[in-house]
């Protein structure tokens, strides 16, 4: 069963900070909502490679040291087979799913690596028939490339940078879909740089991977971000709050320190009704939609932002950092506060 709860958490210790005079950050993470909303009975998914390999040598180049670019064959017949296996292990380590299983056989013989052809009714069903899964994860589409530079030479050792680039098309399989497919497609690139040494010794911790073994790599990279398509996901995010010379708002720097959110809130509220300047009124009102989101209490947040952002625009100049500053922060609260509903959805 799923049985996410929904969180929102300080990191303690290290992650506490000072930022400029006056500003304070913290790191907190966030509970993002999955793009594809699956219905609640779905708790066993089904992943399966429905792609063609690409040839070896369509999409790879390798310039040497004062010489033009060449083609050059890179075996890529194993992507689809380590994407699928890691998008699968991946999903069963987010323990959203109560299983996610792995069909152990190529959906398609054919020759056409850069078509997609969806899978068809009966076979989705068919599928979902014999592996008693609830919904088909299908890799449709997965393409690459990589160029290889040698830059110089040191001590007989070519310095190199790779970069390997993929594009992948997911699909979401359901026969409550009514003919609706959710189709996710992805694009990335990952780059590196080393010398190209085989022999283990001088430069070994600086070795750059020979493209084969680096778009492996790619491949269980992308799987790993293809995860947040099917899955709720954390996101490590940055807040900041004001500070002041103030006893009130010292006190409440305390509580902060100690994530006790709701006596940090009382003394912003206390600091707030007290102070004079609107440029302060609307710190504190920063501070305090700060310390409702720490309570998961967005659209308490919302308001609070939105008294602050009023304050702000009234108490500094237009040009202000603290406008700047206060405006970026309720764009992230309202998109959290979209999010909501999806969240809720996804999780019970």
């Amino acid at each position: 069963m799923r049985n996410i709860k929904l969180f929102l958490y300080l990191l303690i210790g290290a992650t506490l900070v000072t930022g400029c005079a006056g500003i304070k950050t913290l790191t907190i993470q966030t509970q993002e909502p999955a793009q594809v909303t699956l219905p609640t009975n779905v708790s066993k998914l089904l992943i399966v490679d429905n792609v063609v390999g690409q040839p070896y040598d369509i999409g790879h180049s390798k310039k040497k040291i004062g010489r033009s670019a060449e083609k050059v064959s890179v075996r890529t017949d194993s992507l689809s087979i380590i994407f699928t296996e890691a998008l699968a292990q991946f999903l069963n380590e987010e323990g959203f799913y109560d299983e996610v299983m792995l069909h152990n056989k190529p959906m398609r013989n054919d020759k056409e690596y850069w078509s997609e052809k969806p899978l068809t009714p009966e076979t989705m069903l068919e599928l979902k028939k014999s592996s008693g899964a609830d919904a088909i994860v299908s890799l449709d589409k997965i393409l690459v490339a990589s160029e290889w530079e040698d830059l110089f030479v040191q001590e007989g050792y070519p310095y190199a940078k790779l970069s390997g680039k993929i594009r992948s098309t997911l699909r979401v399989y359901l026969p409550t879909l009514e003919g609706q497919i959710p189709t996710v497609q992805y694009i990335d690139s990952l780059y590196w740089e080393g010398f190209d040494i085989s022999d283990g010794r001088a430069y070994a911790e600086f070795v750059i991977p020979h493209a084969e073994s680096a778009l492996k790599e790619l491949a269980a990279y992308a799987a790993d971000k293809m995860t947040y398509v099917l899955t709720p996901h954390w996101v490590t995010q940055e807040r900041w709050y004001y500070t002041m010379s103030s006893s009130t708002m010292q006190e409440a720097e305390a509580f902060v320190a100690q994530a006790k959110w709701k006596e940090a809130i009382a003394k912003w509220d206390s600091f707030y009704n007290s102070a004079k300047n609107k440029a302060d009124k609307a710190k504190a009102a920063s501070n305090i939609a700060m310390g409702y989101e720490m309570l998961d209490d967005i659209e308490t947040a919302r308001d609070w932002v939105l008294i602050a952002q009023k304050l702000f625009e009234e108490g500094t100049p237009a040009n202000s950092i603290e406008r700047k500053r206060i405006s970026i922060y309720k764009t992230e609260i309202e998109r959290r506060l979209d999010n909501t509903n999806k969240l809720n959805m996804q999780v019970d």
